[in-house]
């Protein structure tokens, strides 16, 4: 069976562990972490970038950040993990589900404005497999009604939106704070494990200390003050320097994994557009973004179809895998949503169907893939 993913390793993973042993530091906030940190402040420019455990953990902080209080509102897209509520709804938020659009999961913005109340605190979006929002809106409207906006990039890594000035800048450095995630699904790995982005000044002296579990340890291992102590709300959101490390393996080989992902991705995409099945629609990248190879989608006709089509691609030796189901009409917030349908949130909750991507995927395998694809749609 070729799987839906597979687990790549540069071949420095090891070495570096053991260098991070070697090194008798083993929690977090060591050489390794700080590598990471810098990576990410040079390449995508950052302000400043905060290792977590993951990308919920990133999250959680964004929501501790935002100041989110019990008598806020936050606005989000429902075609999403879990993930993305739960850190606003812990902290006491309302969440105000938005729908996808018609042809791209993504937050639909013209949806957005019509939310908006005087409780409205924060906009969260998803940049659904790197591929990114329309920023510019979202960036307008955030700034018309004093609203904070979150990215959540966990999908994101290496992705890219081109502003209305023709200015080219990395998901996850737009809005005001930003999470990523290294878990083993995504581009860049660590096992487990995430990033906040911190993109405006004002929030970066309070993120150190509620990365320090409340405390202003940072500053004083930095010799900026003799005595560190209990200043804020906080919890244990660094990882360990043997994740730090396995990460920093992966990241110095960012390049090359993302040019292959690209291949693949690439392959699909022209296979699929070559053949012109009717009932499947593609990923739709928007002339403002770019694509990071996160994962190549195809959104059948109808749920009966996409159940087929993994039935199908099952016999012959490959696993197609379906995402996520739309959170407003969840088991647990069903009775919570305010009653709104959101018609093309459960179109992708019944007709996506995530196709295998990995590094070592041979491109011979997509060939075979998309025309089992072409066969059951000559059969229906």
């Amino acid at each position: 069976m070729i799987p839906f993913n597979k687990v790549h390793t540069t071949g420095k993973e090891i070495h570096y562990i053991s260098e991070a042993i070697a090194n008798g530091k083993l929690s977090g906030n060591g050489p390794f972490t700080l590598l990471c940190q810098n990576f990410f402040e040079k390449k995508y420019g950052i302000l400043k970038a905060l290792l977590t455990s993951s990308a919920t953990d990133a999250l959680e902080m964004c929501a501790i950040l935002a100041n989110i209080q019990n008598s806020d509102e936050v606005i989000l897209p429902s075609y999403t993990f879990v993930s993305t509520a739960l850190p606003f709804l812990r902290q006491g938020a309302k969440l105000v589900f938005a729908d996808s659009y018609p042809d791209n999961p993504n937050i639909d913005v013209t949806a957005i404005e019509s939310l908006i109340t005087t409780k409205t605190k924060a906009i969260v979006v998803v940049h659904y497999a790197g591929i990114s929002c329309d920023m510019d809106a979202i960036v307008d409207l955030a700034t018309r009604y004093n609203l904070i906006v979150i990215e959540d990039a966990a999908q994101a890594i290496d992705g890219y939106y081109t502003n209305k000035n023709g200015i080219k800048k990395a998901l996850g450095t737009i809005g005001h704070l930003a999470a990523f995630s290294f878990h083993e699904t995504k581009n860049i790995i660590a096992g487990e494990g995430g990033l906040i982005a911190i993109n405006d000044e004002k929030f970066i002296k309070r993120s150190e200390i509620i990365w320090q579990k409340g405390t202003n340890r940072a500053e004083f291992f930095r010799g900026e003050t003799n005595k560190y102590g209990w200043v804020d709300i906080g919890s244990s959101f660094l990882p360990s320097e043997l994740i730090a490390s396995f990460l920093w393996a992966q990241l110095e080989c960012l390049d090359s994994i993302q040019e292959k992902r690209k291949l693949i991705w690439n392959t699909y995409n022209s296979l699929f557009i070559e053949k012109k099945i009717k009932d499947l629609q593609l990923p739709n990248v928007p002339g403002f973004a770019s694509h990071n190879a996160h994962t190549f989608f195809i959104v059948t006709r109808d749920i009966e179809h996409r159940n087929r089509l993994i039935g199908q691609l099952k016999d012959a030796g490959y696993s197609a895998v379906f995402h996520y189901l739309s959170l407003h009409a969840s088991d647990y917030f069903r009775e919570k949503h305010d009653g709104r349908n959101l018609p093309n949130s459960d179109k992708f909750t019944n007709c996506l169907l995530r196709l295998p991507l990995f590094y070592d995927l041979d491109i011979q395998h997509i060939s075979k893939i998309v025309a089992h694809c072409i066969i059951l749609n000559s059969n229906k």
